[in-house]
């Protein structure tokens, strides 16, 4: 008998997840500080172009978290322990894998970033030694994901938080070391994200020792069993596809920001960190929604995964509320702590409602994708993140001729506002989808 989903269980997951990823800002924050004191202007572009350049490379493999996520809530569920086990493995060979290609072909990688970000000689330079120290901790860092995935099927965020902080705190703390006590200057940055970075990656591996007690973790004939490998190729696959859609959408919304103006560019910018802001609020309910529909559906439980619905969204639906309200009445003052300008201050206020209206607009998106990776519904997930990008596609063109700028923010809570109609719409079958056990 699976135990009841309450508010406080919902928080007990949730609650982690916000807290860690309040780390996240504070470790930027933190690079881009010490390099700073280096005095010159190279070492912060550097940084900057090197960091961006991996974290996107990195953020690929975000499918391996969310498929990872769903595909063992299902098995947690359905009470298959040795599949649970199983699926751990195949998710680290997959991160092994992909970290070893992204060694093997750094120096395409690296020449490849820097036809499409052209810097100058010097940036260029310590941008190079930046990525070639950082990207021997890839197999590390992408073991994170479905590390992280793993554990949220099972509700063990705490372990999550725990990972986060290590790894973020770790990287705070070397960061200062090397780079102002021990004057290593950039190289100094990308060894302590290294440190860091294969430092979370042990951590995780230990709090899920559990998984290695059972014999399965290296059964090699269930790990490598040709339906569970393309069942787990399949929903990998999709939601690469969902990913990088919407990776377009959020690369593109900059581009076609460029054409305002190096201001409205620079507002735009600030404004995107709401955005972020967003983001690492809802993460924790969203991934609380994973966790419970996995497992309902692992369960063939149809009421346990409604329930896991509504509840969920409930909590994403009030934190969105008090983000609008937060943004309404504090945005102004959130923008001048981010920007100095006052140029960039005004333009920021005029775009400023659309950040007012964008959790409400978005909070359904966010919390079913997370209800749909829970399920493991890649394929539904692909599809509406395809219409959705059409839609974009389609009030980009519409919008910005006419009103410029407000245009191209409107085309983005559109494509938000998309996404969560067209995954509502596809809900009843998920539940229909639902087989009792």
């Amino acid at each position: 008998m699976a135990d009841p989903i309450t508010h406080a269980r919902v928080l007990k997951i949730a609650l982690p997840i916000v807290l860690s990823n309040a780390t996240i800002p504070l470790l930027a924050a933190v690079d881009t500080g010490v390099v700073g004191q280096i005095g010159e202007a190279a070492p912060i572009g550097a940084v900057a172009i090197g960091g961006i350049t991996l974290t996107a490379i990195y953020w690929i493999f975000g499918f391996l978290r969310m498929g990872t996520t769903g595909l063992t809530a299902n098995a947690v569920g359905a009470g298959q322990t040795g599949e649970v086990a199983a699926l751990l493995t195949r998710a680290l060979l997959i991160a092994g894998a992909g970290g070893l290609a992204m060694i093997v072909l750094q120096w395409p990688i690296f020449a490849a970033a820097f036809a499409l970000s052209p810097a100058s000689d010097e940036v260029e330079t310590l941008a190079r030694q930046y990525m070639s120290i950082r990207i021997w901790s890839a197999p590390g860092a992408i073991a994170v994901y479905g590390l992280t995935g793993w554990l949220i099927a099972q509700e063990r965020t705490g372990a999550v938080m725990v990972i986060q902080m290590v790894m973020n705190g770790m990287n705070i703390v070397l960061d200062l070391l090397f780079v102002l006590v021990f004057d290593w200057g950039v190289p100094g940055v990308a060894v302590a994200t290294f440190l860091s970075e294969w430092s979370g990656c042990l951590v995780g591996l230990w709090l899920c020792r559990a998984a290695f007690r059972v014999p399965a973790w290296r059964d090699w004939a269930r790990v490598f069993d040709r339906a569970r490998l393309v069942r787990m190729a399949v929903v990998n696959r999709d939601i690469l596809i969902r990913s990088l859609l919407l990776e377009v959408i959020l690369v593109s919304f900059v581009y076609f920001g460029s054409d305002f103006g190096d201001v409205q560019l620079a507002a735009n910018q600030v404004l995107t960190q709401f955005m972020f802001i967003i983001a690492y609020a809802m993460d924790g309910f969203a991934f609380a929604a994973e966790a419970f529909v996995g497992q309902s559906m692992g369960r063939g439980d149809r009421a346990g995964l409604r329930r896991g619905a509504v509840m969920t969204s409930v909590w994403g639906v009030g934190i969105c509320a008090a983000l609008a309200l937060a943004f309404f009445v504090a945005g102004g003052w959130i923008i001048d702590l981010m920007a100095k300008a006052p140029e960039v201050q005004q333009a920021a206020r005029v775009y400023l409602p659309w950040m007012v209206a964008a959790p409400i607009v978005g909070c359904a998106s966010w919390m079913l994708d997370g209800i749909f990776i829970g399920a493991a519904r890649s394929r539904d997930m692909r599809d509406m993140m395809a219409v959705s990008f059409v839609v974009y596609i389609a009030a980009v063109y519409a919008l910005i001729p006419a009103f410029g700028n407000h245009g191209l923010w409107m085309a983005l809570l559109v494509s938000f506002a998309a996404r969560g109609i067209t995954l509502a719409f596809r809900y009843p079958a998920l539940e229909r989808s639902v087989v009792a056990a």
